[in-house]
This record gives structure tokens, sequence and C-alpha cells, in this order.
């Protein structure tokens, strides 16, 4: 995950953030093969700011709480890392101040994974979906729901600048142990 982070998570608070997106080689962007979908959005300030890449645009809700983010894949995936892109200097009452991570098969049967207090963050803000137990280092799921339960300041909207969701890299062939990477090593790692 990341590696020289300004964040400090203690009991469930995250503060801080990081403003470099540094992501371990050995995890994939997941967010392009699905459907994403909000609750609610300001006319320009939809969805499609979440996925933009670009970090001056936002996603602005325009309702009651919760303020929800829906990621739907076609076919269960693994997903290791949500990360999301705050800046509390320049939204203030907007900043998300706790989120709910919640999986599942779709909307009938979500559980909640995570909860997460927010104070002030500014940047990267890394939320890894492992479990407690070691063995639990993903979550295999089809949909993957995002809830701002609250925000800074009491506001009632939020905005969000970027969502990105991760899951493991695959290993290029199936049923092995080895990563092999070089064409030569991957030549050879079968037997016919």
């Amino acid at each position: 995950m990341a590696t020289e982070s300004l964040e400090l998570e203690e009991e469930g608070k995250i503060i801080g953030g990081n403003q470099h997106l540094i992501v371990d080689d050995d995890l994939r962007e997941m967010g392009k093969k699905a459907a994403w979908s909000v609750s609610s959005c300001k006319t320009g300030n939809g969805v499609s700011s979440l996925r933009d890449d670009n970090l001056e645009n936002y996603w602005q809700s325009d309702g009651a709480q919760p303020h929800l983010v829906n990621i739907q894949f076609q076919k269960k995936v693994k997903l290791q890392l949500v990360v999301l892109y705050m800046d509390f200097k320049l939204d203030e009452s907007y900043t998300p101040s706790k989120i709910s991570i919640r999986a599942g098969d779709g909307f009938h049967n979500l559980k909640e994974i995570k909860t997460v207090e927010l104070v002030k963050p500014t940047g990267w803000i890394y939320l890894s979906l492992s479990g407690n137990d070691p063995r639990e280092t993903f979550v295999n799921t089809f949909m993957l729901q995002i809830a701002v339960l609250s925000n800074h300041l009491n506001g009632r909207d939020t905005h969000v600048r970027q969502i990105k969701v991760y899951g493991p890299r695959p290993n290029p062939i199936p049923h092995q142990p080895f990563q092999f990477t070089s064409r030569e090593f991957i030549t050879y790692s079968t037997v016919r």
C-alpha cells in the first residue's frame, strides 16, 4: 500500500492523507470493470467526476444522508483496497467524516465490512478491505458500496474527488505457484 503516507490510523480513525497515489505492483485497478452509480448528484458533478483522474473535479451529492457510491461487477471479483481522494482545505463542510464500506451480491444483501472516521483528510486515503484474520486478504464480491454517513462541520452534501478500487493481480499461469515474469521463464514453466 502506501509506503510514505502521512496517514495515522488509530482505532478506526484516519488523520491526514497522502499527496501521491502509491500502490503495490501486485495490485491492479478494478474500477474500469465495474458499473458505477451514485445515490444523487448535482448537475455536472456526477459519477464520471469520480473516475476522470482529475483531482480538480469532484462528485457532489444532492439530498439526504447517507450518500452512496455503488460499484457493481458482472462477475465476482477479489477486492483488496479502496483509495479515495478528498481535500478538506478546499471542501470544508463537504468533506466526509465517517465512511462505511459494504460488500455483497447486490443491494439486497450488503454487509458492512469496514467503518472509518476521517479527521480533516487531505490527499489519498487508503482503506484496506482485509479482515482481522491474516488469511482474509481480500473481499470476494459482486458489489461494493461506499456510504458517506456524515460530513465535517455537520455538512449536508458531500464532495469526493476520486475513488480507485484495487484487487490482487492474477498469476499469468493458472495453478502455478511461482510468479514467472520473463518470456523465457514462461516458455519453460510447463511440461509438455
